[in-house]
């Protein structure tokens, strides 16, 4: 008996590629946007500790989900696009990404499973760390002892902002399912 002939794949269409890529580009371009959007002036102390390090929820809710869709290029590209835009001391906001990435990673087995209250709890532990290493990174780096209170105020932004940026990205996360 003749054995069947293995065919080989079709090539996928033009607009199925794009799509794909669309798709699978979403979550960084998300994430570059609402970076954008935080760290726009707005006329008030924006950049003394008012507004959430949404980098920080998107590195940590894609790194936890999908993480092939947010690798450690794109986190490293993040945070330097964070501290460009903040006029923060280049390469710590990466470190911090970096670091919560590689972390999320090592933590993702028992976390991916939690009820979301557990895993906003982790989140805020993440962050409440990352963000007192930062604290600690640009003191040494200025030379000079940095206000603390800015720095838990934004760090309590950015734990009470997780919850909306999750809500955001499960809607777009299930919208990445192909149809």
């Amino acid at each position: 008996m003749a054995s069947p002939i293995a065919r080989p794949p079709q090539p996928r269409g033009l607009w199925a590629r794009l799509d794909q890529l669309a798709r699978s580009s979403a979550p960084v371009a998300v994430a570059v946007i609402l970076l954008l959007a935080t760290a726009l002036p707005m006329g008030f102390a924006a950049h003394q500790g008012g507004l959430p390090l949404t980098a920080l929820a998107s590195v940590f809710f894609w790194t936890l989900y999908r993480p092939g869709l947010m690798p450690p290029w794109v986190v490293f590209g993040l945070g330097v696009l964070a501290d460009l835009l903040t006029a923060a001391p280049l390469g710590v906001s990466a470190l911090i990404l970096l670091l919560l990435h590689g972390g999320v990673l090592t933590q993702r087995r028992a976390l991916a499973k939690q009820s979301f209250l557990i895993v906003w709890i982790g989140f805020a532990l993440f962050a409440a760390t990352l963000l007192a290493l930062n604290w600690g990174m640009r003191t040494l780096l200025s030379l000079t002892i940095q206000p603390i209170a800015p720095g838990l105020f934004e760090c309590g932004m950015t734990i009470a902002a997780y919850p909306p940026l999750a809500w955001l990205f499960v809607r777009l996360e299930r919208s990445l399912e192909p149809v």
